[in-house]
């Protein structure tokens, strides 16, 4: 596997432990369907909440969720819609991203950023 791709493997693990310790529930993780994907689907009470994970080693190009741009926004609004049609239904609904900075072995920073606007 990539560098970058174990890096973003460890950064989602770490994302779903943190979510876990705070008491959500994960529904999935990876959600895949056709072009559509999500990093983790988690329930926190009756909330259904979709969290976007972004790792980066360092600060140094700019924080993790600076890359959760317009259209990136965009395909995950299309992507939620889609999950919510095929296994939700209507409930209370919220996007969250988890920004970590660090490197496998080392301790991280992570930034938990709840009900962002997507588009």
């Amino acid at each position: 596997m990539a560098a970058h791709n174990e890096l973003g493997k460890w950064g989602e693990d770490l994302a779903a432990e943190y979510l876990k310790e705070k008491g959500y529930e994960i529904i999935e993780r990876d959600w895949k369907s056709g072009h559509h994907d999500l990093d983790i689907i988690a329930k926190e009470g009756n909330t259904l909440v979709v969290v976007e994970v972004k790792t980066r080693r360092s600060r140094f190009f700019g924080d993790p969720e600076e890359a959760v741009d317009y259209r990136k926004r965009q395909s995950l609004q299309s992507a939620i819609n889609h999950y919510v049609k095929s296994h939700y239904g209507s409930r209370h609904l919220r996007f969250d991203i988890i920004s970590i900075v660090g490197t496998i072995g080392s301790t991280p920073e992570i930034d938990h950023i709840k009900d962002v606007t997507l588009i």
